[in-house]
């Protein structure tokens, strides 16, 4: 059999465990040393309520670009539609 059965798609890894999951297990070798000592516990827990309100605010501009490109296109095709209907006015009019 080939690697590539036993090796998980990295798209559905991603998707599953979206960012904070993949930040956790990024952080977790420098995490679980720095949790042991007296200062690490709110250390993490500061690390992690950063990572959190990142990936919400990150959620937040995605979603607004998302938007904006949305009615971008539709203006586009609005435009296009304006363009082929005064094409067909002046092909008729000759």
């Amino acid at each position: 059999m080939a690697l590539k059965n036993f090796m998980p798609d990295i798209e559905d890894v991603v998707e599953d465990l979206g960012v904070p999951g993949i930040a956790a297990i990024v952080l977790l070798p420098v995490l679980v040393p720095v949790a042991a000592g007296k200062l690490g516990k709110p250390l993490a827990k500061a690390t992690i309520k950063g990572g959190i309100v990142l990936y919400e605010k990150g959620k937040g501009v995605i979603a607004e670009v998302g938007e904006t490109l949305e009615d971008i296109v539709a203006e586009a095709k609005a435009e296009l539609a304006e363009t082929q209907v005064e094409s067909a006015e002046v092909a008729a009019a000759d």
